[in-house]
């Protein structure tokens, strides 16, 4: 089987959202995501932020929870069009939504103080981009929160052995320790990682300074 390039990824992952959007709110494809919505929104509420960013904001449904408990300017891209057209209709103005590549967000440099990351990431062929230009959009004070996906050894490896003939545009679950080497090689700092118990998932959160 000769191996998939970045575009391949990216467009099985368009492919694939574009066929769930209209039921992942509600059916099994979009399970997960939703399992992770009171972690990550624990999480958030340890950090102080005015401005955030959803990196695969999908449907909306995240952002719309912070919406609802936060008084913040809030952002969102995704890939896939068919998702982005249900959060538009579930947000409208309350947000800022783009459509777009997580390699090439469509926002200036150091325009959010907080970008959250909800089960997209092991979608990304290049991890290291898509940190680079979550890099380029947070000022300088500003913070990640990443939650994916996790599985232990030796699941785990077992896991991305199937992602490489799946269609779905899963790329990759991370460790620990890559996640680690991800965020440190992107020029990340103040790296806290934890598995999210009973979910198999972990957050991860992260500092430019």
């Amino acid at each position: 089987m000769l191996k998939k390039k970045s575009d391949d990824y990216k467009e099985e992952s368009r492919e694939k959202f574009n066929k769930q959007a209209v039921k992942f709110d509600s059916d099994n494809e979009g399970k997960h995501s939703r399992e992770l919505y009171d972690d990550v929104l624990h999480k958030l509420s340890q950090f102080s932020f005015n401005k955030l960013l959803d990196v695969g904001c999908g449907t909306g449904n995240l952002l719309s929870l912070i919406y609802n408990k936060y008084e913040v300017q809030l952002s969102g891209v995704d890939l896939s069009p068919n998702m982005l057209d249900i959060a538009l209709d579930k947000l409208g103005e309350k947000a800022d939504l783009r459509w777009g590549d997580s390699e090439n967000l469509p926002f200036e440099d150091g325009s959010f103080d907080m970008v959250t990351c909800t089960d997209s990431f092991h979608h990304y062929p290049h991890p290291e981009n898509v940190l680079s230009e979550i890099k380029r959009v947070l000022n300088p004070k500003g913070t990640l929160l990443i939650a994916d996906p996790w599985a232990p050894t030796p699941f785990r490896q077992l896991a991305n052995i199937y992602m490489r003939f799946s269609k779905g545009g899963n790329v990759k679950l991370y460790s620990n320790i890559e996640i680690h080497k991800l965020l440190n090689n992107t020029g990340f700092k103040n790296i806290e990682w934890e598995q999210i118990s009973g979910k198999n998932a972990f957050i991860v959160t992260c500092k430019l300074i």
